[in-house]
């Protein structure tokens, strides 16, 4: 099983996101989430930096500058979507990758402390 480290890139950029109000509070995760064409359309316009930015893990081993480095999404490279902190904190707590589970838990009360 892979294991992840915490992106502090990603979890600065949401941090950012939240505090600029671009969030999406309901969605259908699994209906907005980018798939592989949009993954690669975004990443033909921006940088990995960018790229990087949009998750919340990092998959130890992996190589850098792959899409298989970046894993735990939280948003559809334009907003955050409350629906995509939960998958992640639902996934990283189903697999005990504890770091990033507490890291997606903690960006998901604030987006919700700053909705109310």
């Amino acid at each position: 099983m892979a294991t992840y480290a915490v992106n502090q890139a990603g979890v600065a950029r949401c941090r950012e996101l939240i505090a600029a109000r671009q969030y999406v509070l309901d969605s259908e995760w699994n209906e907005v989430q980018p798939d592989a064409a949009a993954q690669n359309a975004y990443l033909e316009r921006h940088s990995w930096d960018d790229y990087v930015a949009w998750h919340l893990g990092l998959t130890e081993g992996a190589t850098d500058e792959t899409k298989a480095r970046y894993a735990f999404g939280y948003g559809d490279f334009r907003r955050v979507h409350r629906s995509a902190l939960i998958a992640c904190v639902f996934r990283a707590a189903q697999w005990r990758h504890k770091d990033v589970e507490l890291a997606a838990h903690e960006l998901l009360q604030e987006l919700d402390r700053t909705t109310r």
